[in-house]
């Protein structure tokens, strides 16, 4: 069976994206195809700020992004000597904390010790930070423009403060069209597509459709939206119910599991979950202004609407 993943490939400890090996296991033959790219921002402005920590209680990395921005700044001029020589230190005397595993592990390699990567979301990040003995100077969270205010509202009702400023956004990947074009000329269509995020699903679904057709209505279609890691293999339906040629948006906790991954089902559903009748193939996904897009700082989606 030939699943299509619509996420850019990641290589592990072993030097292979985790879903290729592992699906590879249960006798699926899976293809990742990016379908996101990124721009960064006011990257002289965030490197001004990480030359002084004494101003900052700690930092925030609640996405890779985040963490790339930071690898960025040290490698102008000589800043990696200084980040190594002292900064690295200075950062490790405060609280540094993140939402999940592959974002800490970003974060460890440019020095930095990490607390937090475990909670999943922002209201367990908040309860981390809240945790620790407060400081009165705030917390440093470099973030993407598809950004949400939960984790700073929640700080901020707490009395801790928050300094946000942007560094990412998010843009279609240049590639989409050309390499789903080549996947259906060499691979046909696919089984399953699964998609990572609400942006990364607005920017690939028109081609998606056009690319398949009449037999768009054979293709399990899903969202997923990890919360707490990417490997879920239990979250992946190969054997769940027939698919109702309507749109369906569904939100749930994968069955079985205990990691607390959410997801949208927006075709089908997973095991476990509901599958009602939706709009017409013609209805669009729609999402709320702030939210469109979909990637939200605390690793978590929110539902998309049917018009």
């Amino acid at each position: 069976m030939k699943v299509l993943f619509l996420e850019d490939p990641k290589e592990d400890a072993c030097g292979q994206d985790p879903y290729l090996r592992e699906l590879g296991l249960y006798g699926l033959e899976a293809t990742l195809i990016p379908v996101l790219s990124f721009e960064f921002l006011s990257l002289p402005s965030f490197l001004e700020k990480l030359s002084h920590p004494e101003g900052y209680g700690g930092l925030i990395f609640t996405s890779p992004r985040a963490v790339e921005a930071v690898e960025l700044c040290l490698e102008k001029d000589n800043n990696t000597e200084v980040w190594r020589k002292s900064l690295k230190e200075k950062w490790n005397a405060t609280s540094v904390v993140v939402v999940g595993n592959a974002t800490a592990s970003l974060v460890s390699k440019i020095g930095l010790y990490t607390e937090g990567e475990n909670g999943g979301n922002a209201e367990k990040l908040a309860e981390c930070i809240c945790s620790r003995e407060s400081s009165a100077l705030p917390l440093l969270f470099p973030r993407g423009t598809l950004k949400r205010e939960m984790l700073p509202k929640m700080l901020k009702d707490k009395g801790i403060p928050v300094e946000s400023l942007t560094v990412y956004q998010t843009i279609p990947h240049p590639g989409i069209q050309g390499n789903l074009n080549s996947y259906y000329s060499q691979q046909g269509i696919p089984a399953s597509i699964t998609f990572f995020s609400l942006s990364g699903l607005t920017h690939s679904l028109k081609h998606i459709q056009e690319l398949s057709g009449d037999n768009i209505d054979q293709i399990k279609v899903r969202l997923t939206a990890p919360l707490g890691g990417r490997d879920c293999l239990s979250c992946i339906d190969t054997d769940g119910p027939s698919l109702h040629p309507g749109w369906h948006a569904h939100s749930g906790w994968c069955p079985g599991t205990e990691h607390g991954h959410q997801h949208w089902a927006v075709r089908g559903a997973a095991p476990g979950h509901c599958l009602q009748p939706g709009s017409s193939l013609a209805g669009k996904l729609r999402w709320p202004g702030q939210a469109r897009g979909g990637e939200s700082e605390s690793g978590a989606l929110q539902t998309p609407s049917l018009l």
